[in-house]
C-alpha cells in the first residue's frame, strides 16, 4: 500500500530552489531562537507517536493565557502541546470519527472571546472544538467541505481565523472559497470568493490573517500570490507571483499579520519565510532549503515513503525541508518544518522602531494550515500506534 498515494503536487522544482538570505538593510528581519518538537528517532526504537516528536505537523496557534503551543500533528492525528519551553505537555484526540477524534489535522486556531481551539478534522468534513483545556465541546460546519479534487495534494478546511466582530473565515481549500461562520453557534453564514485567476478568484486559499482593518488576508497557494480582500469578497490587493526570487512565490502555504500589518508568509516549496509590509512590499526573508552531506537539496516525501521524514533529515537552524503552517504570537514566529518534524521559532526584529521593540501580534489573528499533505500523509493507518 502506497504510502502518499494522493501525493500529487508538483515537486520537481524543489532542487531547483535558491537560497533566500534576510537583507541587511530591511526594517524587519527575523532570528532563529530555538526548536518545539522534533523527529523521531527511529535507530532508538521510536515512533511518531512517541511522546514530543512531531510527523507532518499542520496547523500552529499559541495560546494566549499559557504560552503554551499546539501543534496539530497529522500522522498520529493528534494536537500535540508543549509549553513555551518546548516541553512537551499532552496529546489531544486519537484517530476516529467519534467526538473529539479526528482523520487528518489541519488548521487549528483559538477563538478570542472563549478561548477554545477550533481544529479542522479533513477526512471527517468538520470543525471540532476544545475548551482552553483540551476537552472536546463540539463539531460545527459539518459536510461544508468539498473533497480531494485532481491536480491538489489536500482538501477540507484549510485555515481558520477569527475577527472582532464574532465571525470566523475558514478556508473551503476544494472549493477554492472562504466560509464565514458565526463563533457562538457554529453557523454558516456565507462564503467568499469562487475558482479563478482574477483578482478575488482563488486557486487552493491555504491561509488567512484578518489585518487591524478587518480585511483578509488569504495565501493563494496555486496562483503563487497573497490577495487581501475584505469581508464581503471585493478584492482590494494583489501581489506575487510563481518564481524563487523576492516577492515571488512557489505555493505559499501560510500568512500571519503583525499590529503594524506587516505580512509574514510561508512559502512553502521555496522553504522559507517571506516578510512584506502591508502594501505587499517585500521586506525580508528567512530561511533555505535542508541539504545533504553533499550539499543537494532534500527532496520532500516520495511516493511509497517508509517515513514521514525527508532524507537525511537537516536540522540546522533556519534549514526547512519545506515551510509549513506558522503562528505569531509575542514577537516570535512559529513555523513548522514539514517534512523535519519540527516548528522553528523565530524572533521577529523590528529596526524600524526607535526603542527596537517587537511588534505585537494582532489579537484577532488564526492560524492558517500549510496545503501540502493531509490528504496525502497517512502513516498511521500503516505503521500503527505503538
Amino acid at each position: 500500500m502506497s504510502l502518499f498515494r494522493n501525493f500529487s503536487i508538483a515537486i520537481a522544482t524543489a532542487g531547483c530552489v535558491i537560497a533566500t538570505t534576510t537583507q541587511a538593510n530591511a526594517s524587519i528581519t527575523l532570528e532563529y531562537e530555538g526548536d518545539i518538537g522534533r523527529p523521531a528517532n527511529f535507530a532508538a526504537g521510536e515512533t511518531p507517536f512517541t511522546p514530543g516528536t512531531l510527523a507532518i505537523p499542520q496547523g500552529i496557534a499559541v495560546q494566549e493565557e499559557t504560552g503554551n503551543v499546539f501543534v496539530a500533528n497529522d500522522v498520529t492525528d493528534q494536537i500535540q502541546v508543549f509549553d513555551s519551553q518546548g516541553n512537551y505537555l499532552q496529546g489531544i484526540g486519537s484517530t476516529g470519527s467519534g467526538p473529539g477524534q479526528s482523520d487528518g489535522q489541519s488548521a487549528i486556531a483559538f477563538e478570542p472571546n472563549t478561548g477554545n481551539l477550533y481544529a479542522g478534522d479533513v477526512n471527517n468534513n468538520r470543525i471540532n472544538v476544545f475548551d482552553p483545556q483540551g476537552n472536546y465541546v463540539n463539531s460545527i460546519a459539518q459536510g461544508q467541505f468539498s473533497g480531494l479534487i485532481e491536480g491538489r495534494p489536500f482538501f477540507g478546511p484549510s485555515g481558520i481565523v477569527f475577527d472582532n466582530k464574532g465571525n470566523g473565515y475558514v478556508g473551503d481549500y476544494s472549493s477554492d472559497r472562504i466560509l464565514k461562520f458565526n463563533s457562538s453557534s457554529g453557523e454558516v453564514t456565507g462564503s467568499i470568493g469562487s475558482s479563478g485567476t482574477t483578482p478575488g478568484q482563488f486557486q487552493g486559499p491555504s491561509g488567512i490573517a484578518v489585518r487591524s482593518d478587518g480585511n483578509l488576508v488569504v495565501t493563494d497557494q496555486f496562483n503563487n500570490r497573497i490577495q487581501v480582500v475584505s469581508p464581503e469578497g471585493d478584492a482590494l490587493l494583489t501581489f506575487g507571483k510563481e518564481g524563487t526570487g523576492e516577492g515571488e512565490f512557489n505555493q505559499p502555504i501560510d500568512v500571519e499579520v503583525d499590529e503594524k500589518d506587516n505580512l509574514y508568509v510561508t512559502d512553502s516549496i521555496n522553504s522559507r519565510v517571506q516578510v512584506f509590509d502591508k502594501n505587499g512590499n517585500f521586506l525580508s526573508a528567512f530561511g533555505e532549503p535542508a541539504r545533504d552531506a553533499n550539499g543537494n537539496v532534500v527532496p520532500p516525501l516520495s511516493l511509497g515513503a517508509p517515513s514521514p521524514y525527508g532524507d537525511p533529515l537537516d536540522l540546522e537552524p533556519g534549514k526547512f525541508n519545506w515551510t509549513a503552517g506558522s503562528d505569531l504570537k509575542d514577537g516570535k514566529l512559529y513555523v513548522g518544518d514539514f517534512f523535519q518534524g519540527r516548528v522553528q521559532v523565530l524572533d521577529v526584529v523590528d529596526s524600524s522602531s526607535s526603542s527596537a521593540e517587537v511588534p505585537e501580534p494582532s489579537a484577532f489573528l488564526g492560524v492558517a494550515v500549510l496545503g501540502a499533505g493531509v490528504a496525502a500523509v497517512k502513516l498511521k493507518k500503516v505503521m500503527g500506534n505503538g
